[in-house]
């Protein structure tokens, strides 16, 4: 037999033995290194292919390959036995006691989130409102067309959507859940907030997520006006923000309402002066709300000429970030325990 056959024989039997004797890991990485390394033993050995004659080099290329797996499989063995030996030592040593009580965990606490939505609740209850919740996956009918946005309606651009087929969405908003609690509760009169979550295609930011909460507000009943709508608005912000908060009302759209209004509160941290949080305006938008729309009615089962309603809707992590200055939405979803236990 030639030297370099000789030589994989010589050098499997010399490293089994060394890596017998290697007793800790500190003596297994260098033996990995000695033999298995980019300079070890059985490279260097493999740089000889080329003194070989080209007929002989398949051959022993194919042997040495055999050899290092066996090598590797042996090494990753001892491994697992090099460890536990040293985990029985340490044990041994009394360096681990497992008989001794483990840290205690302190008692976990609701969601800043879930704090925040419980206090609408409370609010809305104190005013009649009932909650009513509705599914997160929505039909395109429900989510769209029954709110006055037929397919390719320009409206639609107003949301980012995760389709999951060509009809079936997750809600890019909680107002589909208004043509369900009108279609089950015709013809009683209405007052529901529905909170949920939403989802938007859209660039995470510190002031926008793809996933976030809102609490819709539905009231449907005879005779109910803008200005029922701007009080019961009124009367949350005082109830949650402090009695001093002023509400202005101003123009805006939505497909579903008629007219469409957007509800400003002045800024709680600089009273309306100007600062960074409200972009120096005094003012900090709280909700998007508006009369129900005369179709919108009709789909949802009630007779226009003889019903009125109001329609609001808000987010639920700005709220909280107004009231303790946070100044970004992504704190709320991070599972940062040093964020979440100061709530």
């Amino acid at each position: 037999m030639n030297a370099p056959y000789e030589r994989l024989e010589q050098l499997e039997q010399e490293a089994l033995a060394a890596l017998e004797s290697a007793m800790d890991s500190g003596a297994l990485q260098e033996w990995h290194r000695l033999y298995l390394g980019r300079k070890g033993e059985l490279t260097s050995l493999l740089r000889l292919v080329a003194e070989l004659p080209e007929d002989e080099r398949p051959t022993f290329g194919r042997a040495a390959n055999t050899l290092k797996a066996t090598l590797e499989s042996a090494y990753e063995q001892r491994v697992e036995t090099v460890r536990r030996q040293e985990l029985e030592r340490e044990l041994a040593r009394g360096a681990l006691d497992v008989t001794l009580p483990g840290r205690p965990l302190g008692p976990g606490h609701l969601h800043l989130t879930t704090q925040t939505l419980r206090r609408i609740y409370a609010i809305f209850a104190e005013m009649g409102f009932q909650v009513y919740e509705a599914p997160d996956v929505e039909t395109d009918e429900f989510n769209f067309e029954l709110l006055n946005m037929p397919p390719h309606h320009p409206a639609r651009d107003m949301w980012d959507t995760f389709w999951i087929t060509d009809k079936v969405l997750l809600r890019t908003h909680t107002s589909p859940g208004q043509i369900r609690v009108m279609r089950e509760r015709y013809p009683e009169p209405i007052r529901v907030i529905l909170p949920g979550k939403c989802y938007r295609y859209e660039q995470i930011t510190a002031r926008s997520e793809h996933q976030f909460y809102q609490v819709e507000g539905l009231a449907v009943g005879h005779g109910i006006r803008m200005s029922d709508l701007i009080g019961t608005l009124t009367e949350f912000a005082r109830r949650l923000y402090g009695p001093d908060r002023r509400i202005r009302i101003r123009g805006s759209y939505f497909p579903f309402t008629e007219p469409s209004v957007e509800a400003d509160m002045d800024c709680i941290l600089c009273r309306g002066a100007g600062c960074r949080v409200c972009k120096y305006s005094g003012w900090l938008e709280i909700a998007g709300a508006g009369m129900v729309h005369p179709q919108v009615l009709r789909n949802g089962g009630y007779d226009p000429d003889e019903w009125s309603g109001f329609a609001f809707g808000m987010g639920v992590e700005r709220p909280a970030m107004l009231q303790y200055s946070i100044d970004d939405i992504r704190l709320f979803y991070g599972n940062d325990l040093r964020f979440l236990r100061q709530f």
